[in-house]
Order: structure tokens, then C-alpha cells, then sequence
């Protein structure tokens, strides 16, 4: 078994390309000192962005990503699915770093694309090993790392568990589509559906099948509800609130 808890010792092996997604200065710099101790690791980009993440991420092909998820523009969910449907670009294996821990949110990550899932306050321990292993196409689930059949197994055994709550799985925990997000975005600010559907230019009756579809897929029942969620697991940022519908 490969262990990933030190360095590659061939000296053909370039270093692994790291790119930085994370907004805070503070923990830029704490994983910039973490990242600079390790001689397989090299740092090539540190974005602030979720637009700039994705241009950046095409433009680099960095081999490894940590991904915020509470980012201004795009969050890191939709970041990580946006870089990840491009096939051209399947090489680049994601590492949601997140505060808003559970195990939903870990199967969201999963489901967007991203290859491992930690809180913020990770040991360098921990999440070096998993650079490294993610970085050799593996995934790392409740710090194990796995094949990529594998974790499909287990995301398929959490699909299954959460079926039992009534809800089909694929609707209980398909991520939301960049319109349902949109509209998540203007909940969250207070705008009603009649404003929604002037800001984006579609019908009345459009807007209300998408929040019913928003609802359904986060399992909440009203937009206040809503609302909460995305701001509690960062999918919207609280800044983003303050902007006018």
C-alpha cells in the first residue's frame, strides 16, 4: 500500500501542482506554510474567487485543488462540478476544505466532483497524505483513502440510506443546477418570485417550478428555510445578501 504520509522518493516525479481556493488571508497564509515544508508540493496559484477558480483551474491544470466552499461569485460546489464536467480537464482532483462539516454536505462535495472533504481546522497530518493520494487519483472518505470504485460504492450505499426518508435519492441529493442556484441566490436576499423572474428575464410560473425543485433537493420546506441552509453551509454568501434584487 502506497504510503502518502511522505514524499515521493523518485526523483522523476515532478512536484505535485497545488492551487489555493480560499478567500481568508489568514488561512491562505496557514496553508502556504503548511504547503512550503513539503518537497513534492509546489503552490502555483492562490485565488480568492469562485469565477476566478474556474478560469485559473482551466488556464493551470493544477493537479490537486483546495476548494473553499463560502466563496464571493460561484461557491466551491459549483466551482468543483464546473471544472469537473469539462472532461478535458478530469485530471484535476478537487479537496473541498469547508467550516460547515457534516455528512450531507460531505456527499454534496462528493457528487459535485471533489476527490476529498475536510473541515478548516484539518491537521497538516491529515490533509498533506490526502494531497498527495488525491493527486494519485484516489479519493480520501472519513480520512480512508479509496479507489475511485470504491468511493462510488459508498456514495452509492449513501444514496440508498437516504432513499428511506421518502424522497427518491436523486432528488434528495442532486446538487443544484446553476439556475437553482440563481434563484437561491435572490431567496436568500428577500426577492419574491415576481422579482426573480423580472431579474432573469423567465416567467412567473418558471421561478416557482425551480423553488419547488430548490426545496425538494435540500430538504426544507419554505424559502425562509431555505434561506438559512444555503447561508448556514456557505453555498451563499452573507455579502451576496446585500446586493439588491
Amino acid at each position: 500500500m502506497t504510503n502518502y504520509n511522505k514524499p515521493n522518493e523518485s526523483s522523476e516525479r515532478a512536484p505535485i501542482q497545488l492551487m489555493i481556493v480560499e478567500d481568508h488571508p489568514l488561512l491562505i497564509q496557514g496553508l502556504r506554510r503548511v504547503v512550503d515544508e513539503e518537497p513534492d508540493i509546489e503552490i502555483v496559484a492562490e485565488v480568492t474567487d469562485g469565477d476566478e477558480a474556474v478560469r485559473r483551474a482551466l488556464q493551470l491544470e493544477p493537479d490537486v485543488i483546495l476548494m473553499d466552499i463560502n466563496l464571493p461569485g460561484k461557491n466551491g460546489l459549483q466551482v468543483t462540478r464546473e471544472i469537473k464536467n469539462r472532461q478535458t480537464y478530469d485530471e484535476i482532483n478537487i479537496i473541498v476544505l469547508t467550516a460547515y462539516n457534516d455528512d450531507e454536505q460531505l456527499l454534496h462535495a462528493l457528487r459535485a466532483g471533489a476527490a476529498a472533504y475536510y473541515p478548516k481546522d484539518v491537521r497538516p497530518s491529515q490533509l498533506i497524505p490526502a494531497i498527495r493520494a488525491v493527486a494519485d487519483g484516489k479519493y480520501v472518505i472519513n480520512n480512508k483513502f479509496l479507489t475511485k470504485p470504491d468511493a462510488f460504492r459508498w456514495i452509492i450505499e449513501q444514496l440508498e440510506e437516504g432513499a428511506n426518508s421518502g424522497d427518491t435519492a436523486q432528488e434528495q441529493y442532486t446538487p443544484l443546477s446553476p439556475r437553482e442556484m440563481e434563484i437561491l441566490v435572490f431567496i436568500t436576499r428577500g426577492a419574491s418570485n415576481k422579482e426573480i423572474a423580472h431579474e432573469l428575464g423567465i416567467s412567473r410560473q418558471t421561478v416557482k417550478n425551480h423553488m419547488s425543485s430548490v426545496l425538494r433537493k435540500i430538504g426544507v420546506e419554505d424559502r425562509t428555510q431555505a434561506a438559512v441552509l444555503a447561508l448556514r453551509r456557505g453555498w451563499v454568501r452573507l455579502e451576496d445578501t446585500n446586493s439588491k434584487a
